[in-house]
């Protein structure tokens, strides 16, 4: 699946965005990428968001350059490099017309990206609701569900605490004393000794809280608030991880190949939801009777919306029904004979589906009265 190419915008260029860039670049797809005008990434040596300020950056065995227009950006890509762009409204999306989107800025927050940016969309850790305003979150706290791939829902909230690295959490963290300019007295990949000084932020001294190998810092000459993080102290004292991709970028790069790949297949596969039943040993119409704040409906057809490249077809009887399905863009077939039953159903969704891609590999039929069918279910069944 590799070998198929895509344009990928990959907002945010810090050591995570870094690492998945690796992943998706290794796998032969084009990247460009965004940040703001000063980054401040600690971890800037294995970071792309260096080549703001520094014109080019150069990670393991790829190297990113700043672009300043579309023109350089084009050329940079033809270069087979990866271009970075001072643009953090991502406006480029207008002319670039990526494939995919993934929203790396993590800020804990959605800093504006939205499902309908580009044909896939994907969002890393707090701030994101799969289903609603991307299509997919990657999790990014530390611990069992790291890099995790959520189709339906949102990750683990953002605790405030740093994972733990060789047995310690905030103590890692360098953080401003007061706000001012940054100067660093220690550089990235020099061993420290706790209670020495590390930096200077508004002339106000910076300390380390533990032995270990500075493995952030960040430029000097920034201003920064006070509490801002500004550097990492990794108590392995291992140099060498200094300047390496960390294996928890390498692992949401994964995922995010992954999800990638497996959605881009879905172009071949229909997803046809059965809701035109009589509901006649309910009583009533089943689909519309409310469940956790919705309609039983609502909840497959929002699992769905993660599957945005599949043909997806709804076959129904319901004007409400109807009406949800074409607000999400979704083909709608009419069964005014319910009565002939589920194999009407089939036919009628598998006829339309083809009628739009005649070109499908195969299709899943799901039913709409089982509103606890998650769409993790569906993506496993997509990639099997």
């Amino acid at each position: 699946m590799g070998s198929i190419e895509m344009k990928i915008l990959i907002k945010g260029a810090g050591d995570l965005a870094t690492g998945i860039a690796s992943r998706l670049y290794g796998a032969g797809h084009q990247i460009m990428m965004t940040d703001i005008a000063v980054p401040l990434t600690v971890r800037r040596l294995v970071a792309f968001s260096r080549a703001v300020y520094e014109g080019e950056a150069i990670v393991e065995d790829m190297t990113a350059r700043l672009a300043k227009n579309q023109e350089e950006a084009e050329e940079i890509m033809e270069q087979g490099d990866i271009p970075v762009i001072v643009d953090p409204k991502a406006e480029c999306i207008q002319w670039f017309q990526p494939d995919v989107i993934v929203d790396a800025i993590l800020a804990k927050k959605n800093m504006g990206t939205r499902r309908t940016d580009a044909p896939y969309v994907i969002g890393l850790g707090p701030g994101f609701t799969a289903g609603k305003d991307v299509h997919a979150v990657i999790e990014t706290m530390r611990g069992e569900t790291l890099a995790d791939i959520i189709y339906d829902g949102q990750p683990i909230p953002n605790t405030g605490i740093p994972g733990y690295v060789g047995g310690y959490a905030l103590e890692r963290l360098i953080r401003a004393s007061a706000a001012g300019r940054m100067e660093p007295k220690a550089q990235i990949g020099d061993v420290v000794r706790k209670g020495q000084l590390l930096a200077l932020t508004g002339g106000k001294p910076v300390y380390s809280q533990l032995d270990g190998v500075i493995r952030g810092m960040l430029q000097e000459g920034v201003q920064v608030k006070k509490g801002l993080k500004i550097g990492d102290v990794d108590p392995r004292k291992d140099k060498k991880l200094c300047y390496l991709i960390s294996d928890k970028a390498n692992e949401i790069g994964s995922s995010v190949v992954k999800t990638v790949e497996a959605r881009l297949s879905d172009k071949d596969y229909a997803m046809i939801l059965l809701a035109a039943g009589k509901s006649s040993r309910y009583g009533n119409n089943k689909l519309l009777e409310k469940l956790d704040g919705g309609q039983m409906f609502e909840h497959t057809l929002r699992k769905m919306r993660a599957f945005p490249l599949c043909t997806q077809v709804v076959v129904t009887r319901f004007e409400e029904i109807e009406n949800a399905a074409k607000t999400q863009g979704m083909l709608v077939v009419q069964n005014t004979e319910p009565d002939l039953g589920i194999a009407h159903s089939l036919k009628l969704g598998l006829k339309r589906a083809l009628d739009e891609n005649p070109g499908l590999k195969g299709a899943m039929f799901i039913v709409c009265d089982q509103p606890g069918l998650t769409a993790g279910t569906f993506a496993r069944m997509l990639e099997m």
